[in-house]
């Protein structure tokens, strides 16, 4: 069973961990592609911003070229700086457009978008001919009203080569990143903070967010403009997500939790079990003890009555008055033995169910001690012992049942007798001294004291620190057990303290009638 709970334990963290794993796994793939969409969407914006921009060009001159079968195509505008036009020819499928800036939007003084399939190129001077035809000085062109995929692609070209002599601030700009990077990271489901730079030749740009950390250690980049490599250019967009562990780990959450809940409730469901048992096991050992005890504590009065019948039975006995009445001695104290063993185990039964009716009255509680230490008093003798009063209390008048207060005492002073080695003689102590509204009385012994796990379970119902059919000190456990419930019921409390070998003490608390 502790094996299929390690396994089960093992199963669940495996899978955890692999779960985060595999999480991380397709989180930089979604970061991964996310770069790649964006890298080629700002690459397309910058083409197709150019692209319309041609268009527009093209479009604000307002001529309509003459037919689809024309031989040639003959366009002249002006250069402000050079005292030139730029002649393109040979198709209606294949020319060269020379736009001046201002038309374009950027900052360079012309650019040269090419669209070639046999391609004738000549340069003539202002009101000069071409081909001994006048060219007037207006500017004019013939455009074509749909450009097909060849001659666009090949246009996207030029422009991806001219384009690559522009700094990188004039290409891209940060909000521009930004939103691209937003918008992808939204639609991967990634909900997290990100920083963002793009590097040139391993170097930064001024297109970069305020808090990029190059040195974070999850930074993902990927190259951008590739066709500007042709130019010994080489740009990186770069970006870093401080919180991605964070996010990683809430993505997982829910289901580790879940995990975890449910493995805790296995663990508590076994520990519970194995819990059970060992009680079960604990309390099977302690009824054992108990028939034993019980059986010895009986068995030893029956023999000795029994004995003491035979003996009655014999003549010369029989006929002794003295001896009979010795005899009949025996019986009665050893009967009265029985009946208190019984009855402690009844007054137990009844504490549990409640049913003990305790009648309480005014006592003098230095008389109740002194009754209760009369009971013990010829056990104590026969042992060799003594026993010192230390009464220092002023107030002693207590509410309380005298019979049960004095069992309560009675049960403390044979312990200390009992519990001290057969070999010494017992010597006790019994203190009180008010402390506050409360009178507190110490039983204290010489005896063999006993362990900080005895002392903790002393008052449990049958425990005995000398368990199994051992009888060197009798008993069946239930005096203290006993002795704390009728304490408790006169709103005091018991506790000891004691040290292996150095003896034990008892401390009573009670409330004094005030």
């Amino acid at each position: 069973m502790s094996l299929s709970l390690a396994g089960i334990i093992a199963v669940q963290i495996y899978w955890i961990v692999d779960s985060i794993n595999g999480r991380n796994e397709q989180f930089s793939f979604a970061i991964r592609q996310s770069l790649v969409n964006v890298a080629k969407e700002i690459e397309d914006q910058e083409v197709e911003y150019y692209y319309r921009a041609v268009n527009r060009a093209i479009d604000s001159l307002d001529i309509a070229p003459n037919s689809m079968n024309m031989s040639s195509l003959l366009m002249r505008i002006r250069d402000a700086n050079v005292d030139e036009a730029i002649t393109y020819s040979n198709s209606i499928q294949g020319e060269s457009y020379k736009l001046n800036a201002p038309i374009l939007d950027i900052e360079m003084d012309s650019v040269m978008f090419t669209k070639l399939l046999n391609r004738r190129v000549k340069t003539i001077k202002r009101n000069s001919s071409l081909d001994g035809a006048p060219v007037n000085s207006e500017e004019s062109y013939e455009k074509i009203n749909q450009w097909d995929m060849l001659s666009k692609k090949m246009f996207m070209e030029s422009i991806a080569d001219q384009s690559a002599s522009l700094p990188i601030t004039q290409r891209v700009t940060n909000r521009q990143v930004e939103e691209l990077l937003s918008k992808e990271l939204k639609e991967r489901q990634i909900n997290s903070s990100f920083e963002f730079a793009i590097h040139q030749d391993n170097f930064p740009t001024r297109i970069q967010s305020a808090n990029f950390d190059i040195e974070n250690y999850f930074t993902w980049g990927i190259p951008i403009f590739n066709s500007d490599s042709a130019n010994n250019q080489s740009y990186k967009l770069l970006i870093n997500l401080p919180g991605r562990q964070k996010f990683i780990l809430s993505s997982v959450l829910g289901m580790a939790g879940l995990s975890l809940v449910f493995t805790l409730i296995i663990v508590i469901a076994y520990s519970s079990a194995i819990s059970q048992l060992f009680q079960q096991r604990q309390i099977s050992q302690i009824k054992t003890d108990f028939i034993n005890n019980m059986t010895h504590e009986f068995k030893t009065p029956i023999a000795t009555i029994n004995l003491a019948l035979d003996s009655l039975k014999h003549p010369k006995i029989s006929s002794d008055p003295e001896k009979v009445a010795n005899y009949l001695r025996m019986i009665r104290e050893e009967n009265k033995r029985m009946h208190s063993q019984v009855e402690n185990v009844l007054r137990i039964s009844k504490l549990e169910k409640n049913d003990l009716d305790i009648q309480k009255e005014n006592l003098d509680l230095n008389d109740v001690l002194e009754d209760s230490i009369s009971h013990i008093a010829l056990i104590l003798e026969q042992r060799g012992g003594s026993l010192h009063r230390h009464f220092g209390a002023l107030r002693t008048t207590v509410l309380a049942n005298e019979s049960h207060l004095s069992n309560v005492f009675v049960n403390v002073l044979e312990n200390a007798i009992k519990y001290t080695d057969e070999s010494e003689a017992p010597v006790i102590d019994v203190y009180t001294e008010n402390v506050r509204d409360k009178i507190v009385i110490k039983i204290r012994d010489q005896g063999i004291g006993m362990s900080k796990n005895a002392q903790r379970k002393v008052f449990q119902k049958f425990f005995r620190e000398h368990t199994g059919n051992i009888h060197n000190v009798k008993g069946h456990g239930l005096g203290l057990a006993y002795a704390q419930r009728i304490v408790d019921d006169h709103h005091g409390d018991i506790y000891v303290e004691s040290e292996k070998g150095q003896g034990s003490t008892f401390i009573i608390n009670l409330p004094l009638i005030t």
